[in-house]
């Protein structure tokens, strides 16, 4: 079924010295992002503001705001909350946020409203040229699509007009918000309890691996992952995985039934770290899984790998997008954290977790070459490489799991969604967790 795409989609210096040393100018424009201008008058009172970035844990990390607080002359304050506790934040406090830190499908509905989020002014982004063409024209480099299914980030990255609450087809000057962290998302897997190769899918509902397998429990996410598995067994060819009709949930749900009630599943993890003690305890061999778990597990010396499957990846990513209420001084220094967060320190922070920045070569300037090779390059590590924390991840000579940037991303099958059905899929996943 097809959708009407408008409406569902409706290094060495300091900064903080810089700007301090910018009291007696009327602008400022150095350090690692652009500054678009603060008038004199403004360059006391930033000591006094703060801005609250209110995201999902696994990007609202505070080392991040630690590292802000020491570049920039402003303070960021910075909240995580889980998914459904974020999207009740923004629409029910939206004036207790300054950036909302959501997955791009959350836009969707946000940007309709018109009350929540203002749309971003990309003349002051400094790093848009270099941010990824998935984002900037749903791309990759060799000109090949991404693929849209589910909520593709470029469908819902642009606006009509400054006040716009309708997603754009193709590129303005109006964001609705910049791209952050993002990744493309696997079955994770225990080999020594497996013993034997995982190639597909379809090997989540494999009755081998009954009592044994988990899935998360998150309805948007978690029905992505059951219906790349039941679309690779044969069951189902699904027109849109990322929204799917009445008719293709009741199926996919049904299916879903009668695998729990046969015993397939062992659980429904709904954390990060569920999901890492599962796989560390051998209670389950196969699962839904994210990158930096999958790299948890091993750090404990425990085997475990992030399968490249022959369907490819569900990707997902997030965004940064300006709260409604900001102007004056505080929108000024909300554009500069933007910068900031873009100019490499941040990125090459998560990449030492297995996530993705939207500006890799900034990222690269923070990163040892043996750690971009590792990340991004699909090379061979030359020696131990270290999480953001200081914790030996992978030995010298280890591999990243689907190997470069390019071959995992590029390799997108589906991405994390709102369907149009979202409520009767919402109440349909819930059945099937509580049959």
């Amino acid at each position: 079924m097809e959708r009407n795409k408008n409406t569902k989609r409706a290094a060495g210096l300091s900064r903080r010295k810089v700007l301090k040393g910018a009291a007696a100018t009327a602008g400022l424009a150095v350090g690692a992002g652009a500054v678009t201008g603060f008038p004199m008058v403004w360059a006391q009172a930033l000591k006094d503001i703060t801005i609250h970035h209110v995201g999902a844990p696994y990007s609202a990390i505070i080392d991040i705001a630690n590292q802000a607080n020491k570049d920039l002359p402003f303070k960021i304050e910075m909240q995580a909350l889980a998914h459904d506790a974020l999207r009740n934040r923004l629409v029910t406090q939206p004036k207790s946020v300054d950036i909302a830190d959501t997955e791009y499908f959350f836009l969707q509905q946000l940007i309709p409203r018109g009350d929540i989020l203002q749309a971003v002014d990309l003349d002051k982004f400094k790093y848009w040229d270099q941010v990824v063409p998935i984002f900037t024209k749903g791309e990759y480099p060799d000109g090949r699509k991404v693929s849209r299914q589910g909520v593709l980030p470029y469908e819902v990255q642009y606006l009509d007009a400054a006040d716009g609450k309708a997603f754009h087809d193709g590129p303005t000057k109006w964001a609705s918000g910049i791209p952050m962290i993002y990744n493309a998302d696997t079955l994770g897997i225990r080999p020594d309890l497996v013993k034997r190769d995982i190639n597909s899918w379809s090997e989540l509902l494999n009755p081998e691996f009954k009592g044994k397998s988990a899935i998360l429990d998150v309805p948007e996410i978690g029905i992505m992952d059951a219906a790349m598995a039941i679309e690779a067994r044969g069951d189902i060819q699904y027109v849109d995985k990322g929204n799917m009709t009445r008719e293709e949930i009741d199926k996919t749900i049904a299916i879903l039934i009668d695998a729990k009630k046969s015993g397939q599943f062992r659980a429904f993890w709904s954390t990060f770290d569920e999901s890492v003690n599962l796989m560390a305890s051998g209670e389950v061999v196969i699962q839904s899984m994210w990158s930096p778990a999958v790299a948890a597990v091993r750090s404990r010396g425990i085997p475990c790998y992030y399968a490249p499957l022959k369907e490819g990846y569900r990707a997902w990513a997030s965004s940064m997008s300006l709260m409604k209420h900001l102007d004056g001084i505080r929108l000024e220094a909300a554009y500069e954290y933007l910068n900031w967060y873009h100019s490499g320190w941040e990125g090459a922070f998560i990449a030492r977790q297995g996530y993705y920045s939207a500006v890799p070569e900034t990222a690269k300037k923070f990163m040892s070459e043996d750690e971009w090779g590792y990340w991004y390059e699909g090379k061979a590590a030359q020696g131990d490489i270290i999480d953001p924390y200081g914790n030996v991840m992978e030995k010298a000579g280890a591999v990243r799991d689907g190997g470069a940037f390019w071959e995992r991303m590029g390799n997108v099958a589906c991405w994390n969604t709102v369907m149009d059905e979202s409520r009767y899929m919402t109440r349909k996943w819930n059945e099937f967790v509580a049959a």
